[in-house]
């Protein structure tokens, strides 16, 4: 029979089904609706992550009267690996920390959760990583160099030895002597 409703225990069976499985959703919908992290504590919004262009970025350290973050409003961070870093860096870069090691590292900055903090890396993936890192952690005015080393040197600017104007690798945080 074509357009027959199903027998009454088959209609309450239904509807109770229709019952279990909608339960679960609506808790979700409910709860990841609430700004909760896994602990049941209130999250902190974090800030966003901005974007910067190279050129942008080239034009600020062109102005800057010297290569240090008080000189330039802002720090520099490689978080490319030791040995990518070897190879050449940004002028005014500070410090190197690798990507990975940036959680447990960021005091090493020497910033503040309000100081202006530039990330790059070779493509802009690891320091966008990075970036989102530094914003969870509080931090407010944190960029990722859009590109990042690939696109500062196709844009033909200028990479310098490592051991001219940044941090010692080898001593992280501390400024060359």
């Amino acid at each position: 029979m074509v357009g027959a409703l199903p027998p009454p225990f088959l209609k309450g069976e239904h509807i109770m089904m229709k019952r279990l499985l909608l339960a679960p959703i609506l808790c979700m919908l409910l709860l990841g609706s609430l700004p909760l992290n896994t602990f049941g504590q209130q999250k902190v919004p974090k800030s966003p992550v901005y974007v910067l262009e190279v050129q942008e970025l080239d034009a600020v350290l062109r102005k800057s009267p010297n290569g240090t973050p008080q000189g330039k409003g802002f720090y520099l961070v490689d978080v490319r690996t030791p040995e990518e870093h070897k190879s050449g860096v940004i002028p005014g870069t500070d410090i190197n920390i690798d990507h990975s090691e940036i959680f447990k590292r960021h005091t090493e900055i020497g910033a503040t959760k309000d100081d202006h903090i530039v990330m790059y890396c070779q493509s802009g993936r690891r320091s966008n990583i990075a970036a989102e890192v530094l914003t969870s952690l509080g931090y407010k005015f944190v960029y990722n160099l859009k590109g990042s080393m690939g696109a500062w040197k196709q844009n033909q600017f200028p990479v310098i030895p490592p051991t001219v104007g940044t941090f010692n690798n080898q001593n992280p945080g501390q400024p060359p002597k």
